[in-house]
């Protein structure tokens, strides 16, 4: 305000230069209208702006029937606390403050609009906006960063539109009250999100300007879902090799270059005709995406919240939308211009012109000139004085005149008036209201449930369409929570009819990914699991009506790949299930990784059984200094004839291309010996497959199982959901209840000191049992006489204290000044209070002793610990 007080006692010494300091003055603090006030409008005179503003006003804004409605007239304020119905003493002086501070910002800058200092909270009291702001470090780890706390907010709350949209609010809510009724407009968006914001950490400030239609209304009907945005691909520049000095020249090209010219001419003119018909296509779609041009076009009222960067590890400025929960830079063309903003220390108003939206402001709130502050004892810094400034206040005068100033100026914020801000696991777990919330976007519906809301364990779905109409579905995305079959995520392309499910690890199957077009058996399909929880190491599996691929890792007999291929089945005439009858198995391709302990030449890499050719395939591994690998081929014949005799081994039974020809490899024994190996083998793979075929049947047997009962897993902390947990507690908290009555019967027995002074199982004679029932009447009537005397005590210790204090006022009454006066009554009152009270304790004690002593007695009669009593009155 230093700026301020320095032209006002200017303006008062120069009375002869008014009117010309305040035509200056009208021309360097230019009206803060957004984006529309452009340069060449700045010749405006103020009786042209002022007509603008009466016409502007006395355009009337429709406010939709659907809209949620909250005023205070739909708020309970009986159970409210003191601090929202009532001012401090500071605070209203900070009002005071306030109200001056208005006054004069003014009368300075009477083209500007008023200032958001302190409207009416719920219970029509006037605070100041500071004070409204409560940080609060919410308990959930989930809402310690910005971006989880943004979104908490805009699913939490409902929106509510500003009754003028040209005016901010008369009404500025506590958060509290916020959310409890899950509604509120952007101003108590921004309060309860910067909030939070101030409590995690932050250097976050709410803001009052004005924003684009889009953005008060909270449409996003033309902006893209962040989740349909995919994530940029990284390309991976390959490494050019370099080229050897002796290198074999390649062949002469003998094609045409003047075909070659003409092909690459007739592929360009068909690039740019593409091109060209996709801009048409780009503009023709921007044309109907546009927005209508707005009327009140950087004149609507928006609050939203400024993070500035230093605090929590931020590295620039960015503004946060509460309604949507999106960052959006300080250069975005939405945020139109700023007219104040506050935090829960002070208040800053903006100086600087805002004609090209935000982009040009500079958020230095140490600057006095850009950003003039409210109070002092801000913890933002001045700005670094040059030695040629700062040489003009060396006088001593000067410095203590500034100090004097300083001093009067300094005023430390009072608290918070609304309570601690509270979220209840409960509505923490809830989010939105009423558990389910719809967001429109561009060419997409994002729907959001609260969890086990859904039977299925659904808590979103987002649809994106074809059109900006959204009739035509493209695809489908639902995430799950809490499903026993661990199903996370559920992809439907309505255009290929293809359904994709992902799994988190924990499927009884090992289950990652399974895509599918039908659940029915022998249908193409691709499923990947979890190769750590499966002893085979498979990775994935692909199935077509005919083929069967299958991959794995980490095999201890390096298999990497195995493909089968199937013929048609063969028919018959019962009934029969795919398992009983299974596919007959064609072909059967599996390849190695390579073993390093055998050599290349002896490590098979790949080994393909041509069943019905009854021929078997063998490649090995390739040498690092060769070419070329070894291959292996056997015939394989049955092992005896039509007659019974048994095949001998022939040499053209096995065909060979060896790189290095070894003379064992040529022997006859020790080809047999490979074959029945290979046999064996053969065998052993075809079980496999068939294996692979039952695990897929019952892979789609448990997912059918799986999508028709949908179970869901309930923690065993969840005591609400979970049955077993929630009996547990209960039987628990019944014998705690059964064990504190018998300790209070325990303490109540009167006999129970009395019969300590007894041997303990000895029964008790006629006259022990009179002897006890005395002593404990006799106890009972002494410490309800001790009880009496007591209160009498009290009771006569505060007359005689009463009446010393009124005779010491009788001897001093003419030298008593008025505070002394003060302090006698207060005391006169509370003593006679005391008094009063202990006379009707004491006359109540007097009433109920007799009964108390009766009522024991009986208790004694009727106790059968003291039997002998009861025969004795019998």
């Amino acid at each position: 305000m230093e700026v301020l007080r320095e032209k006002v006692e200017e303006e008062e010494e120069a009375e002869r230069e008014e009117a010309a300091e305040r035509a200056e003055w009208a021309r360097t603090e230019k009206m803060m209208r957004p984006v529309e006030v452009r340069k060449e409008e700045t010749t405006l005179t103020q009786e042209t702006l002022r007509d603008l503003e009466k016409k502007l006003s006395e355009i009337q804004i429709p406010i939709s029937a659907e809209l949620p409605a909250f005023t205070k007239d739909t708020i309970d304020i009986s159970k409210l606390p003191v601090s929202y119905k009532t001012n401090t003493p500071k605070e209203e002086h900070l009002l005071q403050v306030a109200d001056n501070f208005s006054r004069q910002y003014s009368h300075l800058c009477p083209d500007r609009v008023p200032l958001f200092l302190h409207p009416l909270n719920e219970c029509e009291v006037p605070k100041f906006v500071s004070t409204t702001l409560r940080p609060t470090l919410m308990p959930y780890p989930e809402l310690y960063n910005w971006d989880s706390c943004a979104q908490f907010v805009s699913d939490f709350l409902t929106m509510v539109p500003l009754p003028d949209p040209l005016k901010p609010p008369s009404h500025l809510y506590s958060s509290t009250t916020v959310l409890k009724y899950q509604k509120g407009n952007c101003f108590d968006f921004s309060t309860l999100l910067c909030s939070m914001l101030i409590g995690s950490g932050y250097d976050a400030y709410c803001v009052n300007g004005y924003g684009s239609l889009d953005l008060c209304h909270m449409d996003l009907t033309r902006e893209v879902c962040p989740l349909t945005v995919k994530p940029k691909e990284t390309i991976k520049s390959e490494e050019k090799v370099l080229p050897k000095k002796y290198t074999i020249r390649p062949p002469r090209d003998l094609c045409s270059r003047f075909e070659q010219e003409q092909e690459v001419k007739k592929q360009q003119e068909i690039r740019a005709q593409e091109k060209k018909q996709l801009r048409e296509e780009e503009e023709r779609l921007m044309e109907a995406e546009k927005a209508k041009p707005d009327a009140l076009h950087g004149l609507r009222v928006h609050s939203w919240v400024l993070v500035l960067s230093g605090k929590r590890e931020v590295p620039e400025n960015f503004f946060i939308d509460a309604f949507t929960g999106h960052s959006y830079s300080t250069q975005d063309e939405r945020f139109l211009g700023i007219e104040s903003l506050w935090n829960h220390k002070n208040y800053w108003i903006n100086m600087q012109d805002c004609w090209n939206c935000c982009k040009d402001l500079i958020f230095d709130l140490g600057d006095p000139v850009r950003w003039e502050y409210m109070l002092l004892g801000t913890d933002k810094s001045q700005l670094s004085l040059t030695e040629e400034d700062d040489s003009g206040i060396n006088d001593d005068d000067d410095v203590e005149n500034l100090g004097k100033e300083d001093e009067d100026k300094s005023f430390d914020m009072p608290h918070s008036w609304v309570e601690q801000i509270e979220i209840s696991p409960e509505a923490f777990e809830t989010r939105c209201p009423n558990g389910k919330k719809v967001i429109q976007y561009k060419r997409a519906k994002l729907e959001k449930w609260a969890p086990y809301l859904n039977s299925n364990g659904l808590v979103s779905r987002l649809t994106t369409y074809e059109d900006l109409e959204c009739t035509n579905i493209l695809e489908i995305k639902e995430w799950y929570q809490n499903r026993e079959d661990m199903l996370e995520l559920k992809h439907i392309n309505k255009t290929t009819d293809l359904k994709t499910d992902y799994f988190k690890p924990g499927h009884p199957q090992a289950l990652r990914v399974h895509s599918y077009k039908s659940m029915q058996p022998e249908m193409d399909r691709v499923i990947e699991f979890y190769e750590t929880a499966r002893v085979d190491g498979l990775i994935k599996r692909e199935e077509t009506a005919r083929t069967m691929t299958e991959y794995y890792q980490g095999r201890p007999d390096f298999l990497s790949y195995r493909h089968a291929n199937f013929g048609p089945r063969v028919k018959k005439l019962t009934l029969s299930s795919a398992e009983s009858n299974p596919r007959p198995i064609v072909k059967i391709t599996e390849r190695f990784f390579r073993n390093p302990a055998k050599p290349a030449e002896e490590d098979v890499a790949e080994r393909v059984f041509l069943l019905a050719e009854e021929r078997i395939q063998l490649r090995y591994h390739c040498r690092d200094d060769h070419i070329t690998a070894s291959k292996l081929e056997f015939l394989r014949r049955t092992e005896v004839d039509s007659k019974g005799n048994k095949i001998i081994m022939t040499p053209d039974m096995c065909i060979s291309f060896e790189v290095e020809p070894m003379e064992h490899t040529k022997k006859l024994l020790y080809q047999y010996e490979a074959m029945m190996h290979l046999k064996r083998e053969e065998k052993l793979s075809r079980h496999q497959v068939w294996e692979s075929e039952l695990e897929m049947l019952e892979i789609l047997k448990l997912r059918e199982e799986e999508e028709a009962a949908h179970t869901l897993t309930i923690s065993i902390y969840d005591t609400k959901r979970n049955e077993k947990s929630k009996e547990y507690r209960e039987a628990m908290e019944r014998v705690m209840h059964e064990e504190h009555l018998r300790q209070m019967e325990t303490q109540l027995d009167y006999l129970a000191p009395f019969l300590a002074q007894l041997p303990p199982g000895e029964k008790l004679t006629r006259w022990q049992a009179v002897r006890l029932k005395d002593e404990c009447l006799s106890d009972f009537k002494q410490r309800l006489i001790n009880k009496a005397n007591l209160i009498q005590a009290r009771f006569e210790k505060e007359t005689q204290e009463l009446q010393k204090k009124q005779q010491w006022y009788q001897e001093n009454q003419v030298t008593l000044t008025p505070e002394d006066e003060d302090l006698y009554l207060s005391y006169c009152s509370q003593a006679m209070f005391r008094i009063r009270i202990l006379e009707q304790r004491l006359n109540r004690h007097k009433e109920l002793a007799p009964l108390k002593y009766l009522a024991l007695e009986e208790k004694l009669y009727k106790d059968p610990r003291l039997g002998e009593l009861q025969k004795i009155f019998a």
